[in-house]
């Protein structure tokens, strides 16, 4: 036999026990390291993910209990975007609507003495389209074009509204009237990069 082997046995019995229960520690400790953790991190990390997808699956079960609901608060939205679209004039729409205005300051009896589209302003997904523009007429001439444009499908806003005294050659009071009228315009998102 091997001298090594010989010594050992000839070590007493609580030495020998003590050097096998050494070997066996070391044995032991090499399966736990190179085994048995790596099996529990793997099983860590699946109780994880197991416990990501149960919460997943809870999440669909509850998104196909509210499907309904969902779907209609999605066509609600829909209706409401279209309405707004609707006040909200593409590009090709705004002179239409520009000529709008200016046909409702004639049909009130008012002379236009200025009607001056300024730069579009770019707001995101919508732009500012103001017009400047000069008014001569009686004041409830005046008053009734600012109603008539309040009442057009297009959001338009009358702002920097300035009145002054102004007598006709024939002696009729009249009002010179200074305003900006802005109105809206959906900005699409191909064209969001433009606009000025």
């Amino acid at each position: 036999m091997n001298a090594r082997i010989e010594k050992i046995f000839k070590l007493p019995l609580y030495q020998r026990l003590l050097l096998l229960g050494l070997v066996l520690a070391l044995v032991g400790v090499a399966f736990y390291f190179m085994f048995y953790a790596p099996q529990l991190e793997e099983s860590a990390r699946l109780e994880r993910e197991q416990q990501n997808l149960e919460r997943r699956l809870e999440d669909n079960r509850r998104i196909a209990r509210n499907l309904d609901q969902i779907r209609a608060e999605y066509e609600a939205l829909q209706v409401q975007l279209e309405r707004a679209l609707v006040e909200l004039p593409h590009q090709k729409e705004i002179p239409s609507l520009l000529t709008n205005i200016s046909s409702l300051a004639r049909e009130q009896g008012l002379e236009i003495l200025m009607f001056r589209p300024m730069g579009e302003v770019n707001r995101g997904f919508y732009a500012e389209v103001p017009v400047d523009i000069r008014l001569v007429g009686s004041y409830h001439d005046v008053a009734m074009f600012f109603y008539n444009v309040g009442q057009l499908p297009r959001i338009v806003n009358i702002s920097n509204l300035s009145m002054e005294s102004a007598r006709s050659a024939d002696g009729v009071a009249r009002l010179r009237v200074d305003c900006r009228a802005t109105t809206f315009r959906f900005v699409e998102t191909s064209t969001e990069g433009q606009g000025g």
